[in-house]
């Protein structure tokens, strides 16, 4: 099954636990901290549109941009209620192709992750260079090599709720850096539980060779942060943020 499928219908529940309102407070702190007031802005691998929406209802020209339909047809449908306009465009980011020169792109919780080439990841970079204006920011984060190796590689993760069931199995290949995430969903449908089963990949990279390769694409700051502070990133910091100014 495709990943994102199954796992978009029940994406929210799983993630009920994430404070999206202070994913978004900090997005607002950096553009205090940077001095700028963007306007058009575009999240990349936006999922059910939990960051994208916020924005929007804040003000903000969002584009929501994601690989996987089911997911962006939530994100769609919560816009729709929320009653915002949001633009929702099905792409595969290694291939961007946005309407117009943005202020800010963003890409939280993950995304870079589940590019799993560096030739591509490459080629994420450059697309987001290409459409930012000058002086505009890419904001992204990454799990990190910490995370991916030693919380949740080679760890297996359950879980029991009211709709949904799952059984999570990761796998951490040292040599290649990849995470496997192996998902058994058990979700309600009527009276009965239909199992589903979802195969995610990831890379572990690390800071030093994210902030190379930015560089060679032509950000001329580039700063890294622990988890939703200023901090410096620590060897224990489970997710690291990056703000590359053009």
């Amino acid at each position: 099954m495709k990943s994102y499928s199954a796992f978009a219908y029940v994406y929210d529940q799983l993630m009920e636990d994430v404070d999206y309102d202070e994913w978004t407070m900090y997005i607002e702190a950096i553009f205090k901290r940077y001095n700028i007031n963007p306007l058009n802005i575009a999240e990349l691998a936006c999922g059910t549109g939990n960051v994208t929406n916020r924005l929007a209802k804040r003000g903000y020209n969002m584009i929501g941009v994601d690989i996987a339909e089911d997911m962006l047809y939530v994100a769609s449908q919560k816009a729709k209620d929320l009653k915002i306009d949001v633009v929702y465009l099905n792409q595969d980011i290694t291939d961007l192709l946005l309407p117009t020169h943005l202020d800010t792109i963003l890409c939280i919780c993950d995304g870079i992750n589940y590019i799993i080439d560096e030739k591509n990841l490459f080629k994420v970079f450059q697309g987001v260079h290409n459409h930012l204006k000058e002086n505009g920011l890419f904001i992204f984060d990454i799990s990190s090599y910490y995370k991916l190796s030693q919380i949740l590689g080679n760890h297996t993760y359950a879980e029991n709720l009211e709709q949904v069931s799952y059984i999570w199995e990761n796998y951490f290949n040292e040599e290649e850096r990849i995470c496997n995430l192996d998902l058994t969903l058990f979700i309600k449908e009527g009276d009965i539980y239909k199992k589903y089963e979802e195969d995610h990949i990831q890379r572990a990279y690390k800071e030093k060779e994210i902030i190379k390769m930015l560089k060679k694409v032509g950000f001329k700051k580039i700063e890294s942060f622990d988890a939703l502070n200023f901090l410096s990133p620590k060897e224990t910091s489970e997710r690291v943020y990056f703000v590359c100014q053009k």
